[in-house]
């Protein structure tokens, strides 16, 4: 994956860990992380289809990236602050929306599930999925289908399982399958980018 860091995490390679910096130090990294990362989800909340009940966005793509960017820690970490974003009011959600409203609506199944997928994504390359393009793509699915499977059961207690079947996954698994593969393609370029600047 990339020659020069043994890291297989990328921000660990973009911005080393050092163990025996201060507390305060290794805070302001994890912190500084996390709200770039919350930033990322949040913008791309914004690109979205206008849907009912579950709007086209390309959240899950940026909740992969984070996932396998981070780590399962920061990664879920991150999520989590993006809801508590979300909760206290932020604009963060698709449309611009931010309520704690949202947490308990028809979507917050998916909003929650994004936070166990990206820690999911980034325990599977935590544990060397991210060194193949194949294995990384498999760990990026099976966040995916962590995100139906939380929103499809939290949206069957509106709808119906059957309904929330066909507005909530079957419309977005297309979109699904073209998020991942970029996702996939966004990784290795950013590897090879740290690798040429740390030449």
């Amino acid at each position: 994956m990339s020659s020069v860091t043994n890291s297989v995490i990328l921000v660990d390679a973009l911005w080393t860990r050092d163990e025996k910096s201060s507390r305060a130090m290794q805070a302001f990294r994890i912190g500084a992380l996390a709200l770039v990362g919350s930033f990322l989800v949040a913008a791309s909340a914004q690109l979205t289809v206008p849907l009912w009940p579950v709007p086209m966005t390309m959240q899950t793509f940026a909740v992969v990236l984070v996932g396998a960017a981070f780590g399962w820690r920061l990664g879920g970490a991150t999520l989590a602050l993006y809801l508590a974003e979300g909760a206290a009011g932020l604009p963060v959600f698709a449309g611009g929306a931010g309520s704690a409203v949202h947490l308990v609506g028809p979507t917050a199944g998916y909003l929650f599930a994004f936070v166990a997928a990206a820690a999911v994504v980034g325990w599977l390359v935590e544990k060397g999925w991210g060194k193949s393009i194949f294995l990384t793509a498999l760990a990026m699915c099976l966040g995916t289908v962590v995100i139906f499977a939380g929103g499809i059961a939290w949206l069957a207690t509106f709808t119906g399982l059957e309904r929330a079947i066909e507005v909530g996954m079957l419309p977005f698994l297309p979109g699904a399958v073209l998020k991942i593969a970029l996702a996939v393609a966004v990784l290795p370029i950013a590897w090879k980018l740290i690798d040429l600047f740390r030449r």
